[in-house]
């Protein structure tokens, strides 16, 4: 009787959960039905884009991009070696290699195969994505080698030996799991991952960190640090200082506020700096760090967005010995920072256009000089060497291709090492960058790319692009996918730079945070008015795109002006901001989007949550949902369940699942070339 009682409880437990949200069955990943419909949906939405008259062009175009010999190897230094990894129609899952650094300069380098992942895939039965290594210093003749199976974000960790090319039979071997590993030294690592039941947080992220010796078993490593189960997650790191280095843990509380420990006398302590506060790394006993928050200190206040430098001997000891190294005006920000031996490189966004400049300190002081690079475009940091001053960064925007720079941080020099060769005829196009205003009277700066002398009729077919989120900055970039799906086909291409991304600092991802996250929505809105005030385009004719966050952005948009868009590429996205939390790692980004399961913040995020807001005898643009099965970071139950519910509702809409490729959507060129032209032939159809 009582057996039969409860079992009448679960019935009905699950027939109202079931009514509240009846489909549930969508989260699950490899379910029998949750599978049957992705198959029957990917089918449908093949054949019709698959059949267009664009989609073989675009695909043929795309991959020959993806596997071309002429793209750049992007090196990467360890010791006396330049590594890189390489894909094309020959390694379709990726080859590992290396040269010489003098080999590498001479610009025809010989390279040699340390791993073969596509002979590694066939050998182990499975679909294997490099994620990258972590090497021994100073000699880095060993590697900690991350592999996942699909492309998801979860890894198993390998040790690998650099001089016979083989795994260490004996070495050390980290089941799958979304943690990291480090060297200290050759018998010993640091690592975080899962160390069995209650050692992972509720966003998916280890919450211990041992140290592991050889010889030993995982299960005996000594534990250094164990945080809360409801942080995002801990993570173990080694930071170098020439040949000092830094036994570090960073316990993220929330995505955005964190404590930094360090391993010193045997014991693990706190840093005394803000808890918003973004440490970069260590140079000649300057510890870098960025403020996201004003932070006064020795009756000094540093403002917000500032880069500073702390002495760590000082810091160590609990005292504050502080120099400004940077301080941003209203229209910057700082998009990265890297160290060679003996400088600081900055990289800062002044108006979304970068800038390089080097740092150096002479023991009181920073003094910076500017890297007269290339204007008007995006740079970036590619590589350094630890035991020089030797740097490698690259240039780039819409219309001109990608160039490797060779550079030197001491005598401030740099030369044209490599450059992509143009995909498409980018002398037919030009580059104008205009703002709209949002609803409470901030400029929103966007990014035009169209024909030129194009005739403002409304009449383009145009491709709206955002994050906004994270602080993530949206920078301009080369793509000869875009160049030649989208622009040769007629289309106008639009880089939208809205709040809650990192375009002018802090303080314009701050303005899109939690409850005023309809800021970042309602400048998304404004561009796309402003374009269609400007006659570039017309609502018939207006498409947008994004992924994850943006994926997010554009379901929002859709579903809260239906009016301005009619085509949308909703990618990997979060789209039920009811559940998000309990999906996957979404409970990491509740120091974003709040927390839905507190009434008072579930308030403000219901008014915006796509999934939510879906309305009947609504005209709805045909979205084009993409999303991967092997996703472990945004649960592909958003994509499904938003796409079964319009379905249910009576909306047309394509639906596309790759069954690997992880966040990424893709695992090999011939995945990405797919998408890629599965994506434009169906803006095509719809825009043009």
């Amino acid at each position: 009787m009582k057996s039969l009682l409860l079992s009448g409880i679960f019935l009905f437990s699950m027939t109202v959960f079931a009514q509240e949200d009846p489909y549930l069955w969508l989260e699950e990943v490899d379910g029998e039905k949750a599978l049957a419909f992705v198959a029957e949906e990917n089918q449908k939405t093949v054949d019709k884009l698959t059949n267009t008259p664009y989609y073989q062009n675009i695909y043929d175009q795309a991959l020959a991009i993806y596997n071309s010999t002429d793209r750049i190897a992007y090196p990467t230094t360890y010791g006396d070696y330049v590594y890189n990894f390489w894909k094309d129609k020959d390694h379709v899952r990726g080859i590992w290699r290396r040269t010489t650094q003098a080999d590498y300069t001479s610009g025809n380098p010989k390279w040699e195969t340390v791993l073969d992942i596509d002979a590694l895939s066939a050998a182990d039965d499975k679909k294997w994505v490099f994620k990258g290594a972590s090497g021994l210093y100073p000699d880095y003749n060993r590697f900690l080698i991350r592999l996942s199976n699909g492309g998801g974000d979860a890894v198993e960790t390998k040790e690998f030996d650099a001089i016979t090319k083989q795994f260490i039979s004996d070495g050390f071997y980290i089941p799958e799991a979304k943690g990291s590993a480090d060297y200290v030294d050759k018998n010993t690592i640091l690592v975080g991952s899962d160390f069995g039941d209650n050692t992972m947080t509720t966003s998916g992220y280890p919450n211990q960190v041992k140290i592991w010796k050889r010889g030993t078993s995982l299960a005996d490593a000594q534990l250094i640090h164990e945080g809360n189960t409801t942080d995002v997650g801990s993570w173990p790191g080694v930071l170098r200082d020439g040949d000092k280095k830094y036994i570090t843990v960073y316990q993220a509380v929330t995505f955005f506020t964190r404590s930094m420990k360090v391993w010193h006398n045997d014991k693990l302590i706190s840093l005394d700096i803000p808890e918003d506060a973004a440490p970069s790394g260590v140079l000649n006993n300057q510890m870098i760090m960025s403020l996201k928050s004003d932070w006064t200190v020795n009756d000094t206040t540093y403002k917000q967005g500032a880069i500073i430098s702390l002495n760590m001997t000082d810091l160590l000891e609990g005292k504050h010995t502080i120099n400004l190294v940077y301080q941003p005006d209203e229209f910057s920000s700082v998009s990265g920072m890297s160290t060679t031996k003996n400088t600081l490189i900055i990289n800062v966004l002044n108006h979304v256009i970068s800038k390089l400049f080097i740092y150096t300190f002479d023991g009181k002081h920073w003094h910076s000089k500017p890297v007269n690079a290339p204007d008007f475009g995006s740079l970036s940091v590619v590589n350094t060497n630890e035991l020089t001053d030797d740097y490698y960064f690259q240039f780039e925007n819409f219309l001109t291709p990608e160039t490797l720079y060779s550079a030197n941080a001491n005598d401030n020099t740099y030369k044209a090492f490599k450059s992509l060769p143009a995909f498409f005829d980018g002398s037919k196009f030009e580059v104008n960058q205009h703002k709209a205003k949002s609803p409470d009277g901030t400029l929103i700066p966007y990014f035009i790319v169209s024909p030129k002398n194009m005739k403002t009729d409304g009449s383009h077919p145009t491709l709206l692009y955002a994050y906004g989120g994270f602080e993530s900055s949206s920078t301009p970039f080369y793509s000869g996918g875009f160049g030649t799906g989208w622009l040769e086909n007629g289309g106008v291409f639009v880089l939208a730079n809205i709040r809650g991304g990192g375009e002018y600092g802090p303080k314009w991802h701050q303005a899109g945070l939690k409850e005023k996250r309809q800021n970042v929505y309602d400048d998304f809105h404004a561009v796309a008015e402003d374009l269609i005030a400007r006659k570039i385009t017309s609502p018939e004719h207006l498409g947008i795109m994004g992924g994850s966050n943006g994926g997010l952005l554009v379901g929002v948009a859709f579903t809260q002006r239906p009016d301005l868009y009619n085509a949308v590429v909703c990618q990997v996205p979060l789209l039920d901001m009811k559940r998000y939390n309990k999906l996957l790692a979404g409970a990491s980004w509740m120091g974003e989007y709040g927390n839905p399961d507190i009434p008072e913040e579930w308030e403000f995020i219901k008014k915006y949550s796509p999934y939510h807001n879906l309305k009947s005898n609504t005209e709805y643009p045909e979205v084009f949902f993409y999303t991967s099965t092997r996703d472990d970071r945004v649960h592909p139950g958003h994509a499904r369940k938003m796409a079964a519910k319009m379905m249910d509702m009576g909306y047309p809409i394509y639906y596309y699942e790759n069954t690997e490729g992880g966040h990424a959507g893709s695992s090999t060129n011939e995945q990405r070339a797919k998408s890629t032209a599965l994506s434009f032939s169906y803006l095509l159809k719809k825009l043009k």
